[in-house]
């Protein structure tokens, strides 16, 4: 299957001949032009359309030397132009603008298009269209690439080869990186291991570690309420927005546990959030876990393990558990 058949069926994964970073314009200025219109476009207005097109690439040096470039930036030119007018049909073509990747097939043949001489009047029309989502329909937004890719983007000149191939093949085709997926997978395993821990941790542990997760993601505690107060467990406060919360903390607890901490965390009217950390719930609790206000949040042993997890907490839940 040729890449114009992968870009008609949408499905299989790209495998371009050629690939490259193409920037429409200074700053991008035509790029939304381009996409409009379908079409590839390049500029280098006084170099004549004829030479390149009957590729005779001797005269477009010696015109490019005319004009007063260096040897060097005369084959600069040059090389675009060729990539421009040579590259075939299964050449991936990439930019960037209005902070999403694009990229697209173009057909063979360049058109000169007199009447966009002060824009980019060198045209291709492409294949398909420009596109801006991967083979999956996610959008390629800028800032969820790698700078490894977007700095191409900085390029002074117009066309150039793209460094990281593999990388932007893998996110266009939305195929995951081998490094990532395996990470995610030790990821998975490491918060697995952790709910087994917090399980296993005496109850008093248990609140210590709800609070280390609070004080880790911003929040600091107010009180120990339940020294004091038969209420709630802890009463953290958010340090950038003073929002407050009221946090209890069970090893288990059922819907009617539940039920009872709510109405007693309504009663208060200078809290905004209530917090039920239970690392065993019932059955029936577990299945209201994604049914509840916005300002209720039930913290079951897989969010526990996560949140532990990703506050730094594993070696801390080894040490109360050894």
């Amino acid at each position: 299957m040729n890449e114009i058949d992968r870009l008609q069926t949408a499905t299989a994964p790209l495998a371009p001949a050629q690939i490259r970073y193409i920037k429409l314009g200074a700053g991008g200025a035509f790029a939304r032009a381009c996409f409009e219109a379908g079409e590839l476009g390049l500029a280098f207005a006084s170099i004549p359309h004829a030479p390149c097109a009957d590729g005779d690439w001797e005269a477009v040096r010696q015109i490019l030397l005319s004009e007063g470039k260096t040897p060097g930036a005369a084959a600069s030119h040059l090389r675009e132009l060729r990539d421009f007018y040579q590259l075939g049909p299964d050449t991936l073509w990439i930019t960037f603008a209005e902070g999403k990747l694009w990229w697209a097939f173009a057909a063979p043949g360049v058109s000169w298009r007199a009447e966009l001489e002060a824009q980019l009047p060198r045209r291709r029309r492409l294949i398909g269209g420009w596109r801006c989502t991967d083979m999956a329909g996610a959008c390629l937004a800028m800032r969820t690439l790698s700078t490894r890719l977007t700095k191409v983007a900085a390029y002074r000149a117009t066309i150039c080869k793209v460094e990281d191939e593999d990388y932007l093949l893998r996110k266009i085709n939305a195929e995951p990186d081998p490094l990532i997926a395996a990470a995610l997978s030790a990821q998975a395993e490491l918060e697995a291991i952790a709910q087994r821990l917090i399980r296993k941790l005496h109850e008093k542990d248990f609140e210590v570690l709800v609070d280390l997760i609070f004080a880790a993601s911003g929040w600091r505690r107010i009180s120990v309420l339940g020294e004091t107060e038969k209420d709630i467990d802890l009463m953290v406060e958010q340090i950038a927005t003073g929002e407050k919360a009221f946090v209890q903390v069970k090893s288990a607890a059922s819907p009617a546990v539940l039920a009872d901490y709510i109405e007693r965390y309504r009663a208060y009217g200078d809290v905004q959030r209530f917090v039920l950390a239970c690392h065993s719930p019932s059955s029936a609790l577990a299945r209201q876990a994604d049914d509840q206000p916005a300002d209720i949040a039930l913290w079951f042993a897989d969010t526990l393990a996560r949140k532990a997890v990703r506050a730094g907490l594993f070696d801390w839940l080894i040490e109360r558990v050894r």
